[in-house]
């Protein structure tokens, strides 16, 4: 007697909150590297001089004062910056921002791409720094810039139909890969509008994040955090691997966004 044939099962569906390991990895390297704190004082500082970002490190006119880290801190800190942070509330407000964008990113870049973004759009919030502070002797400190450059790039498919800020989304992996809009086609989403006054009239006004720690005291590097937002925004192509969707399969996705000449 033949037996019944089996029904096929359903793949397992990961919930969307649910860490991918490049996260978890990177949180965690912030959570280890911020132990430095509990190093004697004059040696905790010297960390945050040695790999913290200095604009006048670069400063021409500076000719007899040598800062800690010689020239290779002119290298390593425009990534090294954005491992440090002042406090934990400090850690905790870019861990808080990073968990939701972060992990949809890290799904869908994969860990090698998710490491590699985080480093570049660091470098871009340091240059965004030196251009703005180009005399400034306080070292910047903080993974804001990182932080929000994971935020913009998300936005470039969070409001696909299917993915994590849609109201129609499945298990987190298939709601990480849907197929971005070109930045063309966000500019004219008003969800995605929406979303950049809110971030950047956030981080204007009120600019949490990156702090800046030193003689004159802490202060928030928010154009540090532009320039981030800006290079996850318009670099996001280079490091996604999802195929982008023809042009009339996108407007497809939008039925509720009508093309407006």
């Amino acid at each position: 007697m033949e037996s019944p044939p089996e029904l096929p099962q359903d793949s397992p569906r990961e919930p969307i909150l649910t860490l991918p390991g490049a996260l978890t990895a990177y949180v965690l390297l912030l959570a280890v590297i911020h132990l430095r704190v509990l190093l004697p004082p004059d040696l905790e500082y010297w960390t945050i001089e040695v790999f913290g970002f200095i604009p006048k490190r670069y400063d021409s006119t500076l000719l007899e004062f040598a800062f800690p880290g010689g020239t290779g801190a002119k290298i390593w800190t425009f990534v090294t910056y954005s491992l440090l942070h002042a406090n934990l509330s400090h850690l905790g407000f870019n861990v808080l921002w990073l968990l939701p964008f972060g992990s949809a990113l890290a799904r869908r870049f994969g860990a090698f791409r998710f490491f590699a973004f985080m480093a570049v759009t660091a470098v871009a919030g340091a240059l965004a720094h030196l251009v703005t502070h180009q005399h400034a002797i306080a070292p910047m400190i903080g993974a804001s810039a990182s932080v929000s450059g994971a935020m913009a790039a998300a936005i470039r498919f969070a409001f696909v139909q299917g993915s994590f800020l849609s109201f129609r989304r499945g298990d987190a992996d298939a709601a990480a890969r849907v197929p971005a809009l070109s930045l063309m086609r966000a500019f004219r989403d008003p969800r995605v509008l929406g979303f950049l006054a809110v971030w950047f009239g956030v981080n204007i006004i009120f600019g949490m994040g990156s702090i800046s720690i030193g003689a004159d005291g802490g202060s928030v590097a928010w154009q540090a955090h532009i320039g981030g937002f800006f290079a996850g925004l318009l670099l996001f192509s280079l490091f996604d691997p999802v195929p982008r969707e023809p042009a009339d399969a996108a407007d497809a996705t939008f039925p509720d966004l009508p093309d407006r000449g």
